[in-house]
C-alpha cells in the first residue's frame, strides 16, 4: 500500500519536540501560512521588541540579553526591509523571524519566545495590523470625501430628479445628491473608529490559552504597543476575532455604499440618462466598438462589494461552530481581513479619481425635470389654502391622469382644467410648477434648499476636520517601516 505523501525536514520549527517522524508535505502545504500572513512582520517584530523589555523586566532576561533581542529584530527589519523572501522551512512569518533572528544573534534568540505563544503572538500583531488598515482605510475615504465635498460645492445651482422606485419623483439639488452618498461614508468613517477601538486591546502575555507564567507587565506592553486596553480573559483573548467581524463589517457596508454610488454613475453616465460623461483616466473602451467608454472602475467597485460580504460571510462561518480557546481553522482570519481591506484601498481611489474627472450635464439633468415632478408642491398648493392633504392628493391625482391622457405636462394645461379640479386652484397656481421653487421650498435642516445645502455642505467640511484631542495610548497605533 503506497503512503500519500512522502514525510520532509523542516529544519526550523517552532514545535515538534514531541514527534519522532516528520510531517508529510501535504500536510506542510496545509499548515503552511506565510503566503498570506507574510505582512504582518513589521508588526510581530515591534511586538517582539515590547516582549524582550517585558521579559527583562519581569527577570527573565538580563539587560544585555534584551538589549540584544532588539539589535537582532531590527536587524531581521531590515532584512525585511531590504526584500528577504522566506525559506521552504518557514511555516508562518513568526516562524521566519525567528529563523532569522537565530542567523543575526545566535542561541540568546532562542529566550525570546518564552512564556509566549504564537497564539498570543498572531492575535497581537493581528489586532495592530487591523487598527493600522483602519487608518489607512479613513484615510481614503476623506480623500473620496474631499472630492464629493469640491462637486457639491460646483453643482449647487444645478437641479436634477430624484428618484423612488427607480422613477422621477421631485427635482433636487445636483448638491444634495452628492451629499447623499457623502454622509453614508461619513456613518463608515464612525464605525470603522469604533472597530480600531474594538481591536485596541491587548491580548499578549495571554499565552496559549492560561496566560503567561512569568510575572511580565501587561500594563508595560499595552503602553508600548499603543493598545487601550488588556484582555480580562486568556482564553477569550487568544480566541476573540469579534474585531475582525467588526472591521469586515464596516468594510462591507462601505462597499455597499460604493457600490450605490457606483450604481448612480453609471446610469447617470448612460446615453438614456446623459447626466455626466466620463473622463479617460478612469474609463476604458471596447476591443470591438470604437464609440464605446466604458465606466470600468465605477463596474468594480460595485462588484467588490460582494467579495467584501463573501469575506464576512466566510469568517462569520468559521467562527460560529469553534469551541472554546484557540483553534486552526482561525489560520484563515487573516485571509479575509486582508481580503477586504485590500479591496478597499483598491476600489475608493479609483471611485474618488473618477467622481474628480467627471463632467455633469447640466442641461440633460435640468431637461429631465418635468413639471409633473411638482404634483407634491400642487397639492401644497392647496393644503397652504386651507384644502386637506387627502382632498388635495385627489385633486392632483385628476390633473395628473388628465395629463397623461392629453400627453401634455401640467405646465402646459389650460388654467380651466385646475379649477375643474379643485375650486381653491387660482390665477398664481403655475407658480406652484417652478422646479427652483419646488427646491427652494424645502427649506428645513437637512433639506435640499439652498440654504440647507450650504449649511449642510458646512458640517460635511467639519466632519472631515481631524480630532484635536486623542488619548495617549491612541496616538501610537502604526507601526514603524
Amino acid at each position: 500500500m503506497t503512503r500519500v505523501g512522502l514525510v520532509t525536514d523542516s529544519s526550523h520549527k517552532l514545535w515538534g519536540g514531541r514527534f519522532s517522524g516528520r510531517t508529510s508535505p501535504i500536510m506542510d502545504a496545509v499548515n503552511r501560512s506565510i503566503g498570506v500572513d507574510f505582512r504582518l512582520w513589521p508588526f510581530d517584530i515591534r511586538l517582539s521588541k515590547a516582549w524582550a523589555v517585558a521579559l527583562w523586566s519581569a527577570g527573565v532576561l538580563t539587560l544585555e540579553e534584551s538589549k540584544q533581542l532588539e539589535r537582532g529584530l531590527d536587524a531581521v527589519a531590515r532584512r525585511f526591509a531590504d526584500g528577504e523572501s522566506p525559506a521552504p522551512s518557514d511555516e508562518d512569518v513568526h516562524t521566519m523571524i525567528d529563523r532569522l533572528l537565530h542567523e543575526e544573534i545566535g542561541d540568546v534568540a532562542s529566550r525570546l519566545h518564552t512564556g509566549r505563544s504564537r497564539n498570543d503572538q498572531v492575535a497581537t500583531a493581528t489586532r495592530m495590523w487591523a487598527m493600522d488598515a483602519c487608518q489607512r482605510v479613513d484615510e481614503a475615504i476623506r480623500e473620496l470625501q474631499s472630492v464629493m465635498l469640491r462637486r457639491a460645492r460646483e453643482l449647487q445651482d444645478a437641479m436634477l430628479p430624484a428618484y423612488t422606485h427607480m422613477q422621477r419623483a421631485q427635482p433636487v439639488s445636483a448638491a444634495h445628491w452628492m451629499l447623499s452618498h457623502f454622509w453614508p461614508l461619513d456613518r463608515d468613517r464612525l464605525r470603522l473608529a469604533a472597530a480600531a477601538r474594538g481591536a485596541s486591546t491587548l491580548p499578549l502575555g495571554s499565552g496559549a490559552v492560561a496566560g503567561c507564567a512569568f510575572p511580565v507587565s501587561r500594563v508595560l506592553l499595552q503602553g508600548s504597543l499603543g493598545f487601550s486596553a488588556i484582555s480580562r480573559n486568556s482564553m477569550d483573548a487568544v480566541a476573540d476575532r469579534d474585531f475582525i467581524a467588526e472591521v469586515i463589517f464596516s468594510l462591507a457596508l462601505l462597499g455597499t455604499h460604493l457600490s450605490r454610488l457606483a450604481e448612480d454613475l453609471i446610469l447617470y453616465g448612460s446615453s438614456e440618462f446623459g447626466f455626466v460623461r466620463f473622463g479617460d483616466g478612469f474609463s476604458t473602451g471596447s476591443s470591438m466598438m470604437p464609440q464605446k467608454r466604458n465606466p470600468d472602475a465605477l463596474e468594480i467597485a460595485r462588484g467588490s462589494a460582494s467579495r467584501m460580504l463573501g469575506d464576512l460571510t466566510a469568517l462569520l462561518g468559521t467562527l460560529k461552530g469553534l469551541p472554546s480557546g484557540y483553534n486552526k481553522d482561525l489560520q484563515d482570519d487573516k485571509r479575509t481581513l486582508f481580503d477586504a481591506v485590500d479591496s478597499s484601498l483598491l476600489v475608493i481611489p479609483a471611485v474618488a479619481g473618477t467622481l474628480d474627472e467627471l463632467a455633469f450635464v447640466d442641461e440633460r439633468m435640468r431637461n429631465a425635470v418635468s413639471s409633473t415632478m411638482m404634483a407634491t408642491d400642487l397639492a401644497d398648493y392647496l393644503v397652504h389654502r386651507g384644502v386637506s392633504f387627502r382632498d388635495a392628493h385627489a385633486a392632483v391625482g385628476q390633473l395628473i391622469r388628465l395629463s397623461e391622457e392629453s400627453g401634455t405636462e401640467l405646465h402646459a394645461l389650460p388654467r380651466t382644467a385646475f379649477r375643474s379640479a379643485h375650486e381653491r386652484f387660482g390665477e398664481d397656481v403655475f407658480d406652484a410648477l417652478s422646479p427652483r421653487r419646488s427646491i427652494e421650498r424645502r427649506d428645513v435642516d437637512g433639506g435640499t434648499s439652498p440654504n440647507s445645502v450650504k449649511a449642510q455642505i458646512e458640517l460635511a467640511v467639519q466632519s472631515l476636520v481631524p480630532p484635536t484631542e486623542t488619548r495617549g495610548n491612541e496616538l501610537n497605533l502604526r507601526a514603524a517601516g
